[in-house]
């Protein structure tokens, strides 16, 4: 798949940016169907709040070991391959989560999804960047909108098949085996790479000054992003009355909001400038929050859950354009140390959700959406381009 002869200058553009926008769309498939069979998974296992909330601590430990592996794996074999590795353990991971006949080995299944999901997701990002280097091209926006549709995908398989009766096994096991295969035909590309000295990869990026509170800014979008996929099916069913069959819509429209803006965001970067397009992420972001929490109807929920979707849209790639600007650390390094916060963010969110509902309830829990708001427009300043240092 790789070697010395080959020239990613001589594949055509448009084909690799369907191979990479696979991956995204394959990643986020599974996660945004595993996020809608959450209800089903705590009635089928009986699980607290806290409980469910434990297991999703589980996969952000997991996630997060595998972030600094991927990372030096990619270095080393390169972003595609390490990529198209994790995709089939991610596969195997899913079908463990369908399987699993006690709570013990489901919380091992869980471990080796968030494992295999979040070391992908750092590996694919990788290939995102070689394929920009390589190209010229500014496609980062345009394949986490891929990732946006994938969470809208699954969120959708789901509203099709709860109806029908299917267990949260038959539908996680059936997706993963349609997933494999196109997954595998959309990435399977040559793709050559220069691999990296491990000292120019260091394992754990440190932020300081202005690039901490950009890895803030993210992090609180990347809470609230993570928190909403994993419970607003939830909250629609305990605080709305939605039904189960019904639920994962949250997720769907939250998602293809997201889409929408990650869309647009090169018109709306453009137009707004990076500074103030951050200040209006961040106002979507607290009127969101704040429409949830004042729901008392699905359709109320509903548009909350728009607006927040229109506000950590372009959380992520604001933040690593504001990284790969940096005067004060290497390009590599301030990109790591955000992407850290980020994805530490969207896989902390949901079990600390989770754990604040089982104290309080779900409807209190997510108040933190609206306080997550109030640090992002805080935050925002620091997404103005540096003119002499961070």
């Amino acid at each position: 798949m790789t070697g010395p002869l080959m020239s990613n200058t001589d594949l055509a553009p448009k084909r690799i940016w369907i191979a990479i926008a696979a991956a995204f769309l394959a990643n986020s498939i599974l996660f945004g169907t595993w996020a809608a069979r959450l209800p089903a998974i705590k009635q089928s296992f009986d699980l607290s709040h806290d409980a469910l909330g434990l297991l999703l601590l589980l996969m952000a430990a997991g996630a997060i070991c595998g972030f600094p592996i991927a990372g030096k794996l990619a270095d080393r074999h390169g972003g595609a391959q390490i990529t198209r590795i994790l995709w089939a353990l991610m596969v195997l991971s899913m079908l463990g989560l369908a399987l699993a006949p006690s709570i013990w080995l489901l919380a091992l299944a869980i471990i080796c999804f968030g494992l295999s999901g979040g070391g992908m997701d750092v590996a694919m990002n990788v290939w995102a960047t070689e394929a920009e280097d390589d190209t010229g091209k500014i496609w980062m926006p345009s394949f986490h909108a891929m990732w946006s549709l994938g969470s809208v995908l699954g969120a959708l398989s789901g509203l099709v098949v709860i109806p029908w009766g299917w267990s949260h096994g038959t539908h996680f096991a059936i997706v993963a085996t349609l997933a494999l295969p196109l997954a595998i035909w959309g990435m399977r590309i040559p793709w050559s790479f220069t691999p990296q000295p491990a000292e120019k990869t260091p394992f754990l990026p440190i932020l300081k000054g202005k690039l901490l509170l950009v890895g803030f800014f993210t992090l609180c979008a990347t809470l609230g992003e993570g928190a909403i996929a994993d419970w607003s099916a939830l909250y629609l069913i305990e605080v709305t009355a939605t039904s189960e069959a019904r639920a994962p819509i949250g997720l769907a429209v939250f998602a293809t909001a997201m889409v929408v803006m990650r869309l647009s965001g090169a018109i709306v970067i453009g137009r707004l400038g990076p500074l103030r397009a951050a200040f209006v992420s961040a106002g979507f972001a607290g009127l969101g929050a704040a429409i949830v929490a004042l729901a008392g109807s699905e359709t109320m929920a509903l548009i909350g859950f728009v607006a927040l979707g229109l506000g950590y849209a372009l959380a992520m790639p604001l933040a690593m354009a504001r990284a790969g600007a940096s005067r004060t650390m290497p390009k590599a390094m301030a990109v790591a140390g955000v992407a850290t916060f980020a994805y530490g963010g969207i896989l902390l969110g949901p079990p600390l959700i989770g754990f604040i509902a089982e104290a309080t309830s779900l409807h209190t829990a997510l108040l933190l959406l609206l306080a997550l708001g109030g640090v992002m427009l805080f935050t925002a300043p620091a997404m103005k381009p540096p003119k002499g240092g961070d």
